[in-house]
């Protein structure tokens, strides 16, 4: 895209391009100088707009500053998905129309969203589109997004159920390199296969992964690398090729990249045969030619009985922190802290309440953790793992599912955790909670949205959902919004 790059090369420092802000999947911003611990509060913070779009939002929104949108002029641009298969472009600093807006169906062609019933276990309803973040190439100007549809046969001879990676210009949503590209596998169920955890970009490659709806079978886990600018399948990895099951969801949280390409996920229930069938494993994978390798993994040591009892390790989403340490949870409360360059054993083991759904957080050398039915836990990373206990802990105790913090912060210094509380299985209509806590000390709670429910409130909430904090704004997904809360101006 001539004329972008230059107009781009300041943007290291307020951008979000990913799930969790980063390959590693820290959830940090530490570019943050405008939103400080004193001055978020709900004298002087709170929700100063909301965009309006078609579906509902699971996926994080994304943001890029400064971006000239062809006759609109230059903008700081929010990119928002939804599961009616629309992606949205929206001035990130105030309620106005898209500055442009896609969508992936036709009815005149018979295309449509997945309603959420065909799938026979609908907790994405009541219909499925884009779940899985997307993610954003910076140096081409490319936002790639993972869609599902369904395609009436009597209309379009095509499969009933698709799934198509596309490649969108960031400044006009056109598609680029030919795509779509329509996901095929020996083996692949475009119906069965839910993809939930993030897209990671990636040494070239776009890394796409899928799970289930809620183990509905028969499906597998899958992994599969495309070339970001040709968009052709450059590889495809099978998590259960002898069996089935062992999906990767992660709590819709990124698999994570290392700096020297390694790609890990971590993988639920499913039966486990060592160099074959993955069940509840972390696996390093590398890509060699056309062909996903896995080079090290961790495997409980009690992961049948995490099988037969719907203990999945991968609900949890896995995060590396400073000194190559990996860490990962699942539904039985373990937080396994393991060495990224030997997975097998790990350095510690650390137990919680409740069940973890969720990834990790990493900010200045804390590490900040909330399981389902627990406290907002603030752990001291060192060099040989986490400290036994907590070093601070919230006061409020947290309900299913907990939730992924986010960190915001001007380098070492103001930082602020926010995380979206979400809902109960049973809590269908209940708004999401935004809150932000002291970094420096989680049993101050700063701001929740609840303290002025009147002004602040957030939309019906969504299971599993991540704030987005940039340039002195928050983004909180919802179904059918995103809400945006920010400082009052001065008065």
């Amino acid at each position: 895209m001539p004329g972008l790059l230059p107009a781009l090369g300041w943007l290291a420092h307020a951008q979000v391009l990913t799930s969790q802000n980063d390959n590693a999947r820290t959830s940090a911003n530490p570019h943050e100088s405008i939103l400080t611990p004193a001055n978020v509060n709900s004298r002087q913070f709170g929700k100063i707009f909301s965009l309006p779009v078609d579906g509902d939002v699971y996926s994080q929104p994304l943001y890029l500053p400064n971006i000239d949108v062809p006759g609109k002029g230059r903008h700081n641009v929010l990119y928002v998905a939804t599961e009616h298969d629309s992606v949205y472009a929206f001035d990130a600093d105030r309620p106005a129309e898209p500055l442009w807006h896609v969508s992936f169906l036709n009815s005149k062609a018979g295309v449509s969203t997945v309603p959420g019933a065909d799938v026979l276990c609908p907790f994405i309803r009541p219909e499925i589109g884009i779940t899985p973040t997307p993610a954003i190439d910076l140096e081409s100007g490319t936002l790639y997004v993972l869609a599902r549809t369904k395609v009436n046969p009597g209309l379009l001879k095509t499969d009933r159920y698709t799934q198509s990676l596309h490649a969108l210009a960031i400044t006009t949503g056109r598609e680029k390199f030919g795509g779509p590209a329509v996901i095929r596998a020996p083996g692949f169920d475009g119906l069965r296969e839910l993809p939930r955890a993030g897209l990671l970009l990636a040494g070239g490659q776009v890394y796409l992964t899928w799970a289930s709806s809620c183990d509905v079978g028969p499906y597998h886990g899958w992994v599969m690398a495309y070339d970001a600018h040709t968009l052709a399948q450059t590889a495809v990895f099978n998590t259960s090729p002898g069996a089935s099951e062992s999906g990767i969801w992660q709590s819709d949280a990124g698999p994570v990249a290392d700096s020297q390409g390694h790609v890990y996920c971590a993988t639920g229930n499913g039966v486990f045969h060592a160099g074959l069938d993955w069940g509840d494993s972390l696996l390093k994978l590398a890509l060699q030619g056309h062909t996903l390798v896995v080079r090290d993994a961790f495997t409980p040591g009690n992961q049948s009985l995490l099988n037969q009892r719907d203990l999945d390790l991968g609900s949890g989403g896995p995060m590396l922190a400073p000194g190559g340490l990996l860490l990962v949870g699942g539904k039985d409360g373990k937080l396994y802290v393991l060495d990224s360059e030997h997975l097998s054993q790990p350095r510690q083991v650390l137990e919680f309440r409740g069940g973890l759904y969720a990834a990790p957080a990493y900010w200045n050398g804390h590490v900040y953790v909330l399981a389902s039915g627990d406290y907002l836990s603030d752990f001291t990373l060192t060099a040989g793992g986490l400290s036994k206990t907590p070093t601070a802990m919230g006061r409020q105790r947290f309900g299913n599912p907990g939730a992924t913090p986010a960190l915001s912060a001007d380098g070492k210094r103001n930082g602020i955790v926010w995380l979206i509380e979400t809902k109960a299985w049973n809590a269908e209509d209940r708004p999401a909670v935004l809150h932000a806590y002291d970094a420096a000390n989680v049993d101050h709670e700063l701001y929740n949205t609840e303290q002025i429910p009147g002004r602040d409130r957030v939309g019906r909430t969504l299971r599993f959902t991540i704030p987005t904090v940039v340039n002195g704004l928050v983004y909180v997904e919802a179904k059918g919004e995103v809400d945006v809360y920010g400082r009052w101006p001065s008065r």
